[in-house]
């Protein structure tokens, strides 16, 4: 087990990356990983961390990497109980990783994010509802406060029914 688990910038990472024997773990979801992730990474999502045999890398560098750095930070206790050589978080993730311009592997076949899609459709849904209420009938605002209490309700239990409906269209199905 690692006692210290140290930041890497992106830049820093990138020189290591020439010369060191690294494996890079992006610890978001498959979709998240499908969709955009750092070249030659493997995906293991940070749930999945207790089933996964890591024996096989043991001696291994391992730098783990998020969206922002704020599920690596936090799954820190988990991390180190990996047993790996040396264990480092990519600072910033893959956002601060893109901010300095350097370049991801990005599928062209993936599918709009799943909450950005329930943002479009909320967002429209809110908006439809004043354009009605103004133009049609005031009862129309009834599908503005719909939505909004959908929103709240997702917000304040962190479970969001518009995002489990997509989940399950055709466009959203796992891509190979």
């Amino acid at each position: 087990m690692v006692e210290q688990i140290k930041k890497i910038s992106s830049t820093d990472l990138l020189e290591r990356m020439k010369s060191d024997d690294l494996i890079l773990v992006d610890i978001r979801s498959a979709r998240e990983h499908q969709n955009e992730c750092l070249a030659s990474s493997k995906n293991i999502p940070i749930e999945e961390f207790e089933n996964h045999n890591f024996y096989a890398e043991r001696a291994k560098i391992v730098v783990f990497y998020c969206r922002g750095g704020h599920r690596t930070s936090q799954a820190t206790d988990l991390l180190k109980r990996q047993p790996f050589k040396e264990i480092m978080i990519l600072e910033g993730g893959i956002m601060a990783w893109k901010a300095k311009g350097l370049t991801t592997i990005k599928s062209t076949k993936a599918p709009i994010d799943l909450m950005r899609q329930v943002q479009i459709i909320a967002g429209s849904l809110v908006v439809l509802g004043v354009i009605l209420g103004l133009f049609i009938s005031p009862n129309y605002i009834l599908i503005s406060g719909f939505v909004g209490a959908g929103l709240l309700f997702a917000g304040v239990s962190g479970f969001c029914g518009m995002a489990r409906i997509l989940s399950f269209m055709p466009w959203n199905k796992r891509i190979n």
